[in-house]
């Protein structure tokens, strides 16, 4: 998995990394098929002071990718509400490939003996 982890009008602290790198653990031991992860932090200077804080993410996945924003006062309130966004999307989509996958045909014909 390629994580990268890009700030604007904002310097990425060890901390802050280590921290966005923590909560995505959570996504990866639930689908462990992540190509390439970007994450972008901000401070948007123009907007109210209960959204001014903002994190985006864009997700990678074989076939799709999944994009994900969440803007919050506080950055950390920012990103934990976004990580779960995150999950929940990277589940509905572990669902849908599930989904579309069959049987084996020796497994169908067992069933009907």
């Amino acid at each position: 998995m390629n994580l990268t982890i890009s700030g604007h009008h904002l310097e990425v602290t060890p901390a802050l990394r280590e921290y966005v790198r923590t909560k995505l653990d959570r996504i990866t031991r639930h689908f462990d098929q992540v190509v390439d992860v970007n994450v972008l932090l901000l401070v948007e200077n123009l907007k109210e002071k209960s959204r001014r804080q903002k994190a985006e993410i864009t997700l990678h996945v074989k076939g799709r990718d999944i994009f994900v924003e969440q803007s919050h006062e506080d950055l950390y309130a920012a990103i934990d509400q976004l990580v779960d966004k995150l999950d929940r999307q990277v589940c509905r989509h572990k669902d849908r490939i599930r989904d579309y996958q069959h049987e084996p045909v020796r497994r169908q014909a067992a069933d009907l003996m």
